[in-house]
């Protein structure tokens, strides 16, 4: 009968090959919006997606996936600690990796203005036009720093001095996007690290029940 140790074991081995699925998911499905034509409902996260580390997640989530699949060995032979211990030296392997995915994109919220500053100056018109309406500004800085788009939030230049440009309105949404982004990606390095606690405990419990195994066998005991 398996041991409330092994069954938490189990547990968090499944729910790490889900955060494998979670990080694969988000990078394909990222990957196919930035493809989709910008609207005014999805061009905030098509910027921002263009900014993240997509290929490197996909590559993430393989190497989660390999790691799963070679701890399926650990499991199902109850004595062995060869599979576990490569296993817990992979899953550090992906946290650290999932560690710097998450960094990089945290990153990037710490100068969020100055790289929006370089996204907005090589976007098309098309695209500054529907940041304008999204956010009901005019420019980047303001209405004349750069340029604003001629649309129908900025009517004519009176209309757009009168209205605030779009740096602000525009970090924030941001911001907040990208937090979501490395806040997940640091959550699944805590479902590692505690993958790899449990890893250990396990082959503890196994060490020893090797060493009773044996003191059983010098005592004549190997058959019970």
């Amino acid at each position: 009968m398996p041991t409330k140790l092994m069954m938490i074991f189990v547990g968090l081995d499944f729910i790490f090959a889900g955060c494998g699925g979670l990080v694969l998911g988000f990078t394909l499905t990222s990957e196919q919006r930035m493809r989709e034509t910008p609207t005014i409902d999805n061009v905030i996260q098509n910027l921002l997606l263009g900014q993240c580390p997509l290929t490197a997640g996909v590559v993430n989530a393989i190497f989660i996936f390999v790691t799963f699949l070679l701890s399926l060995p650990g499991l199902f032979l109850p004595t062995n600690r060869g599979w576990l211990r490569a296993q817990g030296w992979l899953v550090v392997f992906c946290a650290i990796f999932t560690l710097g995915l998450g960094l990089a994109v945290w990153v990037e919220t710490l100068q969020t203005r100055t790289g929006l500053s370089h996204i907005w100056a090589r976007e098309t018109p098309l695209v500054q036009s529907l940041l304008q309406q999204k956010f009901d500004c005019c420019g980047y800085f303001n209405s004349t720093s750069p340029p604003f788009q001629q649309d129908n939030t900025c009517i004519n230049s009176l209309v757009a001095a009168q209205k605030g440009g779009c740096i602000g309105p525009f970090s924030s949404a941001s911001n907040k996007y990208l937090d979501l982004i490395f806040t997940a990606a640091f959550g699944i390095v805590g479902v590692d690290t505690l993958l790899v606690l449990c890893v250990a405990m396990v082959l503890k419990y196994r060490q020893e029940q090797e060493r009773y195994r044996h003191i059983d066998e010098k005592n004549g005991l190997g058959g019970l």
